[in-house]
């Protein structure tokens, strides 16, 4: 028998706030392209799914099957800012952070995928932003479209980063790699987005010794330059980068999305945690982030926030913040 005056065992109450997870999943559900709503699946399974974690990556595959164009590429508004139906090398970065992100970037698809950059290239062997065949649809006015576009870093750097993290090898692979480093390297006056796309570079390039060191000047100019908000209480104290959106600030967890990142060394302990504190009060109440990008038309904004989301949730839990 109990002892007379012991407390029961506690019960949950039915009005207990949802977790940051759940509340994502009703926003994911209610919003998001099938891609998202099965990358969320992957990344955060629930009872109601069931679906195996190998199951779970084939649908991701299957959904994004969907963007594959002929030539090897991806389009179709994968990235949400470039409509219409041709491939272009942010649509297939793009794409390339899906697989990797399900481990299966590798196979006769990426040989098909480096085929595609090898004829996009420059003629430095590198990507540009955006292929003149975006020409005659929709895209965002942020994003020029010019007949004989330059190489891009913002480009550039993610997929090259990525292809050497999962040992892919092509001779796509050989100059673009070269120009990463001469453009990472010669940096002096930059922009948060091209140094996340040199971050992503450096965070997967074989030479690490190289790349730390690359790191090290990299984060010096960060702080010199006040690119990353350090006080998110305090965001007037630092300045938006030019042709930016008002308020298009970026922060620590911006840069270094995992603690392995060699971005986190950057930002003292205090700094980071002021981030990801930050970070997980963005959640707003129907369960999504909030993109901070310049808003063109309500499609695109209403197609990234899912993808936002997303990875706001995985920032959180590679830094062992409570989300489930």
């Amino acid at each position: 028998m109990a002892e007379t005056g012991a407390s029961p065992d506690p019960v949950p109450s039915p009005d207990a706030a949802p977790s940051p997870v759940a509340r994502a999943e009703h926003f994911v559900w209610l919003t998001a392209r099938v891609l998202e709503q099965r990358r969320f699946a992957y990344h955060f399974p629930t009872k109601a799914v069931g679906a195996g974690r190998d199951q779970a990556a084939d649908a991701v595959e299957n959904a994004l099957a969907a963007y594959a164009t002929a030539d090897g590429g991806y389009g179709y508004a994968l990235e949400p800012d470039l409509r219409g139906p041709v491939s272009q090398p942010l649509h297939t970065g793009h794409a390339l952070r899906v697989l990797d992100s399900i481990r299966r970037c590798g196979g006769q698809r990426v040989e098909r995928v480096c085929r595609y950059l090898t004829a996009v290239s420059t003629p430095e062997g590198a990507l540009p932003a955006i292929h003149p065949s975006q020409r005659g649809y929709p895209s965002a006015p942020f994003v020029p479209i010019v007949d004989d576009p330059p190489s891009e870093l913002l480009a550039t750097g993610p997929v090259v980063g990525l292809l050497h993290r999962n040992d892919v090898w092509h001779a796509w692979l050989f100059r673009a790699t070269d120009f990463c480093w001469a453009a990472v390297e010669s940096l002096e006056k930059s922009h948060p987005y091209e140094v996340q796309a040199a971050v992503a570079f450096l965070d997967g390039v074989p030479d690490r010794s190289r790349a730390q060191a690359a790191a090290d000047r990299l984060g010096r100019l960060v702080r010199e330059q006040r690119l990353a908000a350090l006080d998110p209480d305090d965001l007037d104290a630092y300045p938006v980068s030019p042709g930016y959106a008002p308020g298009e600030h970026h922060f620590p967890h911006d840069f270094a999305k995992a603690p392995e990142s060699l971005a986190r060394a950057w930002f003292t302990d205090a700094e980071m945690e002021r981030s990801l504190d930050f970070l997980a009060r963005e959640q707003r109440e129907d369960g999504g982030w909030p993109i901070r990008w310049r808003q063109w038309a309500p499609g695109t904004a209403f197609e990234s926030r899912p993808i936002v989301t997303i990875e706001a949730l995985r920032t959180l839990r590679a830094y062992g913040r409570p989300i489930d």
